[in-house]
């Protein structure tokens, strides 16, 4: 009886832990927010001036020479350790009127020189993802 009492206590300690550890993984990994704006800094080396500016999802801003689009922005909740990323496109507009992609990839805000872009004349990098923007939205696309 009292082997069967011990196995029995030693199986609900392991059962709690178990749980514990789980419920650990679960809030460890917390849901990203996915937010319709993304907020870009970029500097033109020629004057030395920083300019933010706000792109939403799907839509292409131009800054200089270059034209960024973000595809998609996460960040967490403020509960969270902050990491904001985008995917972000970059297309370069050449001296003879020609478009050539530059970037393609993941930029990080907590990181911005890991994956900025780094142009002759324009460097942008990004600053944050965000629920709304003072710039108008784009129109909705008709079909």
């Amino acid at each position: 009886m009292k082997n069967l009492a011990c196995t029995r206590a030693v199986k609900s300690r392991t059962l709690l832990a178990g749980i514990a550890l789980l419920a650990g993984l679960l809030t460890a990994h917390a849901e990203r927010i996915s937010n319709p704006v993304a907020e870009f800094a970029g500097i033109d080396k020629i004057t030395g001036r920083i300019t933010t500016f706000d792109v939403y999802i799907d839509e292409t801003v131009q800054f200089g020479a270059l034209q960024v689009t973000p595809k998609v922005c996460y960040s967490r909740p403020d509960t969270e350790e902050p990491k904001t990323d985008s995917f972000v496109e970059v297309d370069e507009i050449t001296l003879d009127r020609k478009i050539r992609r530059i970037f393609t990839g993941w930029m990080f805000a907590e990181s911005p020189g890991l994956n900025a872009v780094e142009h002759a004349v324009y460097d942008v990098w990004l600053k944050a993802c965000k629920p709304k923007s003072d710039v108008p939205a784009p129109e909705a696309k008709s079909n």
